[in-house]
C-alpha cells in the first residue's frame, strides 16, 4: 500500500438530531459510571447506567451537501435504547477519551460534537466518556461518563481495566492516552482511533508500538498549520499494519443556511452586520487567567463604536455598554457554529474556533490564550488569513475596528481563506467511526 492510499483529507457530511430521556449522571448506576467521587479502584462500569443514544435518521445527502437538522438543542440528547451486547455490528459501543483538564474544553467539544453527530449515523450505538470530574464542564456532560480525579492519561490501569470491563467496539483517544490502555482496548478486540492537536502527541502516535495498535491517526488542524508529515513518518507508513492518518481541519457540527439564520434571528442580529467575540477555552489558561474577562472588555469596547457585538462565553461587563451588545454564557456547538457562519467578523483565540471560523469562510482576529496558540497563530497570518493581536482589550479593539472599516482588506483575507480550502472534516469522522465500529 503507497502512502497515498493511507492517507485521506476530511471531506464529508453528517448531521444531528436527538431527543434526551435520561439525562446524564442522573441515572442510578453503579457510583464509577456517574459520580465524581467514586472509588478510584472501581473501575467497572454498570450497564444499566450506560447510555445509548436513538437518533431522528438523516435522509441520504449528496457529497459536500449542507444537512439542517430538525433541532439545534445538544441537550436533548440520549437514550432509550438497550442494546443486546451480542449484536455489536447494530449496537456498537463507543468509547471517547478525550484529555480533560480543568483549563480548556477543545478536545472534549470536539468528542461531544462527533459523538452527536455518530447518534445519528448508529442510531442504536453505547456512547460513553471518561472525564476530569474538576473539568469546567463538568456539570453539563451530554453523556454517560465515568469520572476520574485528573486526566485519563494519570490514570493508565484504571482506565485499562475499564476498558476490558466495558469491552467497546471502539476507543477514540483524543490527545489522552497510555500504551497500556491501547493494548488493553486491543485485548477486547477494539478499534482504535488517535486524534493529535501538539506535536507531542503526533510523535507519540508514529512511535512504532503506537502504530501496531492505531487503526487511524487523525491529525488535527491543516497541514499548513500542523505541519505536512515529514519523510520519516511517510517512510514510517510504509511499513505493515501502519495506521490511516487523516489531517481533519476542523470538525464542527454541519448546519444549514435556514438553522443558521433562524438563531441569528433569536438572538436578535443581523446576518453579516456583527461582529462575533469567543474568547474560547472555557476557563483562563495558565499565563492568561483573565482572557475571558479581557476578551469580553474588547466586546463591549467595539459596541460603543456602534458595531452590533455579541459575546459567547465568559461574564459580561457589569454595566453593558449599549444596546448593540449581546451575550450568550454558554452555547452548544450547533448554534455558536450558527452565528459564526452569519457573522462579519469573528474575534476568538488560537484554538479550535480559530479554525472553525476560518471553515466558515469568516475575517478573523485572533489572540493566543495558551502557548500552543502562538504558533497556529503565527503561520495562520503568515498565510494571510487571520489578524493577530496581543491580549488585552485596547489592542484587540484596535485590530478588530481596522479589520472592519477596511473593506477592501477584509475581503482580501475572505479571498485567501476561500483558497485555503480549510474544510469541516465532520462528515469524514463520522464515516470512519461507523465503519470501524461496525466491521
Amino acid at each position: 500500500m503507497t502512502i497515498g492510499d493511507r492517507m485521506t483529507s476530511a471531506s464529508a457530511n453528517s448531521g444531528m438530531s436527538c431527543r434526551n430521556e435520561e439525562a446524564p449522571g442522573e441515572s442510578q448506576g453503579s457510583a464509577t459510571a456517574n459520580d465524581p467521587s467514586a472509588d478510584s479502584n472501581n473501575a467497572g462500569i454498570n450497564r444499566r447506567a450506560m447510555i445509548s443514544v436513538r437518533a431522528v435518521q438523516a435522509t441520504p445527502l449528496a457529497r459536500d451537501a449542507l444537512f439542517e437538522p430538525n433541532t439545534l438543542n445538544e441537550t436533548e440528547c440520549a437514550a432509550n435504547n438497550a442494546c443486546d451486547s451480542s449484536a455489536r455490528s447494530d449496537c456498537p459501543r463507543l468509547l471517547f477519551i478525550p484529555v480533560s483538564a480543568q483549563q480548556g474544553t477543545g478536545e472534549y467539544a470536539r468528542a461531544t460534537a462527533i459523538a452527536l453527530a455518530v447518534s445519528q449515523r448508529l442510531p442504536r450505538a453505547e456512547i460513553h466518556f471518561v472525564l476530569n470530574r474538576l473539568a469546567p464542564y463538568a456539570s453539563g456532560v451530554l453523556f454517560s461518563t465515568t469520572w476520574l480525579p485528573s486526566s485519563a492519561t494519570f490514570h493508565p490501569h484504571r482506565v485499562a481495566a475499564l476498558i476490558r470491563d466495558y469491552r467497546p467496539s471502539l476507543v477514540i483517544f483524543d490527545n489522552a492516552g497510555r500504551t497500556a490502555q491501547l493494548k488493553a482496548a486491543r485485548e477486547v478486540g477494539a478499534r482504535v482511533v488517535f486524534v493529535s492537536s501538539r506535536a507531542r502527541q503526533r510523535r507519540k502516535a508514529f512511535r512504532l508500538r503506537w502504530m501496531r495498535l492505531i487503526d487511524e491517526h487523525w491529525i488535527a488542524y491543516p497541514q499548513f498549520v500542523a505541519g505536512p508529515l515529514s519523510g520519516f513518518e511517510r517512510l514510517k507508513l510504509r511499513l505493515p499494519h501502519a495506521p490511516v492518518v487523516r489531517f481533519m481541519d476542523t470538525v464542527m457540527p454541519e448546519i444549514g443556511p435556514s438553522e443558521s439564520e433562524s438563531v441569528v434571528r433569536r438572538f436578535g442580529l443581523q446576518g453579516d452586520r456583527y461582529v462575533l467575540v469567543v474568547p474560547g477555552g472555557g476557563t483562563g489558561h495558565p499565563g492568561a487567567e483573565n482572557a475571558p474577562q479581557v476578551m469580553a472588555e474588547a466586546a463591549a469596547r467595539l459596541a460603543t463604536h456602534g458595531l452590533q457585538t455579541f459575546l459567547v462565553g465568559g461574564e459580561a461587563p457589569v454595566r453593558e455598554p449599549t444596546n448593540l451588545f449581546g451575550h450568550a454564557p454558554r452555547l452548544p456547538m450547533a448554534e455558536l457554529t450558527a452565528l459564526m457562519r452569519q457573522a462579519r467578523v469573528v474575534v476568538t483565540n488560537g484554538g479550535d474556533t480559530l479554525l472553525q471560523a476560518l471553515a466558515c469562510a469568516k475575517a478573523c482576529v485572533a489572540a493566543a490564550i495558551a502557548a500552543d496558540q502562538v504558533r497556529r497563530i503565527a503561520r495562520c497570518e503568515a498565510a494571510g488569513l487571520v489578524v493577530s493581536s496581543s491580549l488585552d482589550a485596547p489592542s484587540l479593539e484596535r485590530a478588530t475596528l481596522s479589520l472592519m472599516s477596511d473593506e477592501r482588506r477584509r475581503t482580501h483575507q475572505l479571498a485567501l481563506v476561500s483558497r485555503a480550502g480549510i474544510t469541516n472534516g465532520m462528515g469524514t469522522a463520522v464515516t470512519a467511526i461507523a465503519t470501524l465500529a461496525t466491521s
